[in-house]
């Protein structure tokens, strides 16, 4: 758990929000004493959806699973 004095909390807030992990936890002390503890929630959503992307259309490479020439004294 890391530590931070709340002068310097109060100063970089949404730095040190944005630094947190989901369920991280930050001590928040005063004159060296604990204070608060500050807890970062979890995810409520994710940026997308599974299936999403099922209209879209994708191109591939025709040659796309076709042996690299760095490994073609491999394959032979």
């Amino acid at each position: 758990m890391s530590s931070f004095n709340v002068k310097e909390v109060q100063a970089h807030l949404p730095e040190i929000i944005a630094g947190l992990k989901p369920g991280e936890q930050l001590l928040i002390t005063q004159d060296g004493q604990p204070l608060a503890v500050l807890t970062r929630s979890s995810r409520t959503s994710w940026p997308c959806k599974a299936g999403s992307a099922k209209d879209k259309s994708h191109w591939i490479a025709p040659d796309f699973d076709a042996p690299l020439d760095d490994f073609k004294e491999y394959m032979e």
